[in-house]
């Protein structure tokens, strides 16, 4: 009996979370003293937004809106409202000592730590995420994408890479699992080798719940004394044409992660949907990229934060992150459709935010790099018909903050009102 009531107690409490967090028939209106709507180059004003449950059902001036009587009112007057952030390159699993982390904890405490790292990002304005592998949690990314999606736990939507793709020796390349072989250890990412075992894994991933593929196509890297970027290739040409024409089979995107040389070509030439960090690229391989259709995530905010050793090594005059800011200039100037994505997850959720200024600094305009976060986001992750605009019919998914932020883009580092599908998320404007 006293089984029975525990878990009916469970079950009352869970159902009770979902119902507080699930969709609302409530219909909002919010007062927007300044708007983006994250598809334009500039600001409106004296808008009005009317959310019905979990979407938006009509935006324009104040002066054309008729507020229903039954509306609860929230006034952002003094505000700048934008659409909710996306960052398209996140880790919820993966922390400073990840490899440590894996050793010593159960997944099911891993599972918490990665809720709350979804939850900071939430709370900073990310109503939308994708996390590109989970960190050796195998499915846990599914399980809290799904948790959050049926109202059992709070976060941004998800869109998420499971396991990862590498090759036998691409671990120790990227800096994973660089230990005796004699002594067993459970890998951080799935090792395959050769086209079919790599499309056997792809289909493995996809079955379980898979989004997209993460391949891991360069590693270890370093300078040379005249300052180019050289990183050790991991799959050859054959294995990442294989995943990425598999995953698309499969009707989900392929995503590369590779730092410079022949891993950066190799997964231009494959087609993947998706190019993440590629800090040095040659003018013939952006314009490839660029033909292509490919999107990219820069990831400068980490590499920003991570320079010392790069700057040690060199004598003060290389890094990750100078090569990617120079690179990030030619790929603006070229054309390439730039998303935000930063690679959260080393450093802490929620703090991602100052990749916005780097951006800026690197060669973008205000603009652009909210855009990035917006509607370039969503257009990357095949959501441009639910999030990255606020525009009749998308989920109401909306930030505030108190200045302007194409003025300043610093602003997007204090957000101070968050609303994911018609839930106030955080309001510090009360």
């Amino acid at each position: 009996m006293r089984l029975k009531s525990c878990v009916g107690m469970l079950t009352a409490i869970f159902g009770l979370a979902a119902l507080l967090m699930g969709q609302s028939s409530q219909v909002v209106a919010i007062r927007a003293g300044r708007l983006f709507d994250g598809k334009s180059n500039h600001l409106v004003t004296d808008q009005v937004i009317v959310i019905n449950g979990d979407r938006i059902v009509e935006v324009g001036p104040a002066a054309s809106i008729k507020i229903p009587s039954e509306a609860q009112v929230i006034d952002l007057s003094q505000a700048t409202v934008g659409p909710g952030l996306i960052d398209a390159h996140t880790h919820v699993f993966e922390g400073p000592d990840n490899i440590k982390d894996l050793l010593k904890e159960s997944l099911q405490y891993r599972m918490f730590g990665a809720m709350k790292s979804a939850q900071a990002d939430l709370y900073a304005g990310f109503t939308s995420i994708r996390d590109l592998h989970s960190g050796g949690a195998m499915y846990g990314d599914v399980d809290l994408r799904n948790a959050i999606n049926r109202g059992v736990v709070q976060g941004p939507r998800m869109q998420v890479a499971t396991r990862g793709l590498n090759d036998t020796g691409g671990g120790r390349l990227v800096g994973f699992l660089d230990y005796s072989p004699y002594v067993p250890l459970p890998t951080v990412m799935e090792v395959v080798d050769g086209p079919w075992e790599a499309r056997k894994a792809v289909r493995e991933q996809v079955f379980y719940g898979a989004d997209l593929i993460k391949i891991y196509a360069s590693g270890a890297y370093h300078f040379t004394p005249d300052g180019q970027l050289m990183s050790t290739p991991t799959f050859t040409l054959e294995e990442i044409r294989a995943i990425v024409d598999e995953a698309h089979r499969q009707g989900v995107p392929a995503v590369c992660h590779a730092f410079a040389g022949e891993g950066v070509r190799n997964c231009v030439e494959a087609g993947v949907d998706t190019l993440e960090h590629a800090i040095a690229m040659d003018d013939a391989t952006i314009k490839k990229m660029v033909d292509k259709g490919i999107y990219h995530t820069a990831t400068l905010y980490h590499y920003w934060l991570d320079q010392g050793p790069d700057l040690e090594k060199t004598g003060g005059k290389y890094s990750l992150y100078r090569t990617g800011c120079e690179s990030f200039q030619r790929k603006v100037a070229a054309g390439v459709k730039i998303a935000f994505g930063t690679g959260v997850g080393p450093f802490p959720h929620g703090t991602q935010v100052k990749e916005f200024a780097l951006m800026v600094k690197c060669g973008m305009t205000s603009a652009q790099a909210f855009r990035a976060a917006t509607s370039v986001a969503s257009d990357l992750m095949g959501w441009e018909d639910r999030v990255g605009s606020i525009e009749p019919g998308k989920f109401a998914d909306l930030i505030a903050v108190s200045g302007d932020p194409l003025a300043d883009i610093t602003e997007l580092e204090r957000v101070k009102f968050v609303m994911k599908g018609g839930q106030i998320v955080r309001n510090d404007f009360k």
